[in-house]
């Protein structure tokens, strides 16, 4: 079943900050950034940088299995929240992602198709501007989702996380390889 976004997801503006953010160590609020996006599509929460917000409102804060979605710049991909947080916010020009029925829609797959080439085909055609492109709420409610049934997700879901390992895998044994043969080469350079 195909569907739109806004079908199955939220999506609302990252929290507007009036200024640049002040990192204060005891801060009772996390801010999710750009730089907290990792390359395998997930949050890194380990180094938030904290704030103090007194009046944060319930439905700015992130929940597990929420997406954030990079709005500008060349990459417009996504990245989903895997643990628990407490007290995070994320910081516009980020988008945020919530699947509206989780028994439905998994997150974790909503996450990877996002991130596939004919979404991001969408994505590019639909984002403005000349010198920065940004994805608006609207295209990306726009995106057309294709929604299995819930087992399939699953299994697409344990393939490109099996897959993403494998790429792990096989960039560090290139790396040691290039180590060795290096190596092995200036021996040989030194007559050794």
């Amino acid at each position: 079943m195909k569907v739109q976004l806004k079908q199955i997801a939220s999506v609302q503006m990252g929290y507007s900050f009036r200024a640049r953010l002040e990192a204060v160590k005891l801060g009772d609020v996390a801010v999710i950034q750009m730089k907290d996006l990792r390359d395998d599509h997930t949050v890194d929460c380990s180094d938030l940088v904290m704030v103090d917000m007194k009046e944060v409102k319930e439905h700015h804060l992130v929940r597990k299995g929420d997406m954030v979605m990079r709005s500008r710049g060349l990459m417009t991909t996504s990245a989903i929240v895997l643990e628990e947080p407490q007290n995070i916010v994320v910081a516009s020009p980020l988008l945020r992602i919530r699947i509206e029925n989780p028994d439905r829609v998994l997150p974790e797959y909503l996450n990877w198709y996002i991130n596939q080439r004919d979404a991001q085909a969408f994505l590019h055609s639909r984002s403005i501007g000349t010198a920065q492109k940004m994805i608006g709420k609207e295209a990306l409610d726009e995106l057309e989702v294709f929604v299995p049934d819930l087992s399939r997700q699953k299994n697409i879901v344990e393939m490109a996380s099996l897959l993403a390992r494998e790429h792990i895998l096989l960039h560090a044994l290139a790396e040691k390889r290039d180590q060795y043969i290096s190596e092995l080469l200036m021996q040989y350079a030194k007559g050794e």
